[in-house]
């Protein structure tokens, strides 16, 4: 039998597995009652309404599946199927408040299938009291202390990087070259690792597995799924050599050297409730995910700020007054701190407009712990749930004209409550919030006090896939100082 017979032969089975099971779901569920269900419309069997929600994402149009669907059926909640799942998607910020103040009560985090099988025991796939571990681990690391001492090295990397890649250059394209700049950074703060081909080399296996953790889960050659796995397990047996290392260091290191602090220090060496380490499994799937969102989604929010900033001049004007003005308060060559972080309210506020506009991820998954009503409608046990930033981040109830770049609106009290989301929210907000947070300003400041830019393409399209990327990579033209 050849191979392309056994592949179509696989398919098929796969096909009639999750169509009778989808069929079974759908009358396990009751959905034959659809006058108690929320309003809507789930799609074809096993695929749902996956590949549109997709489709208008990699159009450019991540908002359009929500926000169609809200016009529809309703503002408050909604039902579809999505990767092969009957789902619940949340609307505005009372929805975004129920999910995050219910997590491990009324609902428990889920994540599609390739995540849960690229990194099993990580933060992101763990639940209960796995997520509180998990997180006092991360909380070694992320607490305020922890992240003062990064801020000088941080400046001092971005100085380096910006002065060998950017500057003697007439155009740079943003998005490529931020997205090293945040893998390096993220290596040697989480990993300590410095080398630039080995960052290099592990950069394009984690590109890879980036494109698969979205997609359905057929294991075959030439998936993006397979192609996913298979960069995970390369990444697992580069990082098991530098864990072994890293162990090896740590019993033999003496009372007087001085350890290594960084993120994978803290994953070695904390303890949880019960004195317990982490298992070198979750060491793995963790530093992988870490390294993966530590960068991802902060390159996506400094290539459109960078993008924004180039083409409202007047915001680039009120940026630079404020850099330059902490700029004075330094000596020559003095690196930044932590009080300098915290005098950049106007770049922040222009940070969260982006963020607002462009956000890095566009919503998440919970799971329905058992049976419940939520306005006026019943969701069933297992149900998954989704939440999306499109539902308020794009609506002209919670921010007035919501297509339009203005920076006021996280100036003063900032937005409303559940209204402003693109960390999460509630116990499952992203863990990293304060070192996007810092990494983005340190850029900002260094790159904003050496030039001013154009773009190339002022309309240039972007698509997302799974994070918002320009189409051309949003090449743009340097005026140095």
């Amino acid at each position: 039998m050849s191979f392309i017979s056994l592949f179509l032969g696989a398919i098929l089975v796969a096909f009639v597995f999750y169509f009778f099971s989808y069929f079974r779901s759908k009358i396990r569920n009751g959905q034959q009652d659809n006058t108690s269900l929320p309003p809507g419309n789930l799609g074809w069997p096993l695929l749902g309404e996956t590949l549109e929600f997709l489709r208008t994402a990699r159009n450019g149009m991540p908002g359009k599946f929500i926000t169609d669907r809200m016009q529809k059926h309703s503002t408050h909640v909604f039902k579809t199927s999505l990767l092969g799942k009957p789902t619940a998607v949340f609307c505005g910020p009372e929805g975004n408040k129920f999910l995050f103040s219910n997590e491990n009560k009324v609902v428990v985090t889920w994540w599609p299938t390739p995540i849960q099988n690229l990194f099993p025991s990580s933060i992101m796939a763990s639940t209960g009291h796995d997520t509180k571990r998990m997180r006092k681990v991360f909380a070694a690391f992320f607490k305020p202390d922890s992240l003062q001492r990064c801020v000088g090295t941080m400046d001092a990397v971005t100085k380096l990087y910006l002065q060998s890649e950017w500057e003697g250059k007439g155009e740079v394209k943003v998005f490529p070259m931020v997205k090293y700049y945040t893998f390096s950074l993220a290596c040697s703060l989480f990993t300590g690792i410095e080398d630039p081909e080995y960052i290099s080399k592990l950069s394009t296996d984690f590109n890879i597995l980036l494109k698969g953790i979205i997609s359905f889960p057929l294991n075959f050659p030439g998936t993006r799924y397979n192609h996913a796995i298979r960069a995970a397990n390369r990444l697992r047996k580069e990082f098991q050599v530098l864990i072994e290392q890293r162990r090896v260091d740590l019993s033999e290191r003496s009372s007087s050297s001085s350890p290594k602090h960084d993120l994978l220090w803290c994953m070695l060496t904390t303890t949880d409730e019960n004195g317990q380490l982490m298992t070198e499994k979750e060491v793995l799937d963790n530093i992988l995910g870490m390294l993966m969102g530590g960068h991802d989604t902060t390159s996506c929010a400094l290539t459109f700020l960078m993008k924004y900033l180039a083409e409202l001049p007047h915001v680039y004007d009120e940026i630079f007054k404020e850099q330059m003005e902490i700029l004075t308060t330094k000596e020559p060559n003095e690196l930044l701190t932590w009080e300098d972080i915290h005098k950049m309210k106007h770049s922040w506020a222009a940070a969260n407009e982006a963020m607002r506009l462009a956000p890095p991820v566009q919503g998440n998954f919970r799971k329905a712990l058992s049976d419940f009503t939520y306005a006026g409608f019943h969701i069933p046990k297992g149900w998954t749930l989704y939440w999306s930033v499109n539902s308020t981040h794009m609506n002209p109830d919670y921010f007035q004209e919501p297509e339009k770049f203005n920076k006021s609106r996280f100036e003063g009290n900032g937005a409303a409550p559940y209204t402003f989301i693109p960390f999460g929210g509630g116990p499952r907000m992203c863990p990293g919030k304060e070192y996007a947070h810092l990494e983005i300003l340190v850029f900002l400041h260094n790159v904003v006090k050496k030039f001013k830019w154009e773009t190339v393409f002022p309309n240039e399209k972007f698509i997302v896939d799974p994070l918002p990327t320009p189409a051309e990579g949003l090449p743009i033209l340097l005026h140095p100082h």
